[in-house]
């Protein structure tokens, strides 16, 4: 049921190629649009110079892998989310997105590497977070994909986890956050590390999370 509109979404999408950010935000529009956002696309950084866009909108989902941000920029985007701008995004577009310590305080992650090529992996909802909205209902599930090494902080709500199993340089499984949220300043904060390809949110389990994250987040 579409309802009034009454919310701003700056969907802003680019850098690397390879994980199809334009074809795969795409992909999110028709549902944010049927639950009541007006929906905007940027595919330049340059959205980020405008510090009163960023402050009038109530969820900015970014799509951009590998990207340089400006001191300003940065600063602007964190100050929006700190005054209540709901950020969201996946895979690559929010964890390898730049490389500015400040970034990655807002995020609470950052990407560190992943095995060669997609392989088959389980992704394990954290019990304790059963009742979240993103993961109520679900159960752990696969998925054929790029498998995420992460580096996260403390101040991080975990929802799902993947397991990386020993090998010739770690002696014992590493368990490492797939999907998390968080909250910063005023401002929610939402990320999945799925989401290389388009088919990977054929996936019930990731559409679901994914779609239920951003209205999470939002403002």
């Amino acid at each position: 049921m579409t309802t009034h509109t009454t919310r701003r979404a700056l969907v802003v999408r680019g850098g690397w190629d390879g994980h199809q950010p334009v074809a795969i935000s795409d992909s999110f529009v028709p549902f944010l649009q049927e639950h009541g956002y007006a929906v905007e696309t940027s595919e330049d950084l340059a959205v980020y110079d405008d510090a009163e866009r960023l402050a009038a909108t109530d969820l900015i989902v970014q799509c951009w892998t590998m990207g340089t941000l400006t001191r300003e920029q940065c600063d602007n985007l964190t100050a929006a989310v700190v005054a209540g701008s709901g950020f969201a995004g996946w895979h690559g577009g929010i964890v390898d997105s730049f490389m500015d310590h400040g970034y990655h305080l807002l995020t609470g992650g950052r990407f560190v590497m992943h095995p060669p090529g997609f392989h088959d992996h389980t992704v394990h909802l954290v019990p304790e977070q059963a009742e979240h909205p993103i993961i109520a209902g679900l159960e752990d599930f696969e998925v054929h994909t790029e498998q995420y090494w992460m580096l996260t902080d403390p101040h991080i709500e975990v929802l799902a986890t993947t397991v990386f199993p020993p090998d010739e340089l770690r002696d014992r499984p590493a368990v490492t956050p797939a999907v998390w949220t968080r909250t910063w300043g005023a401002g929610r904060v939402f990320v999945s590390t799925i989401g290389h390809k388009p088919d990977d949110f054929d996936v019930p389990q990731v559409r679901t999370l994914t779609e239920r994250g951003l209205l999470w987040a939002s403002r």
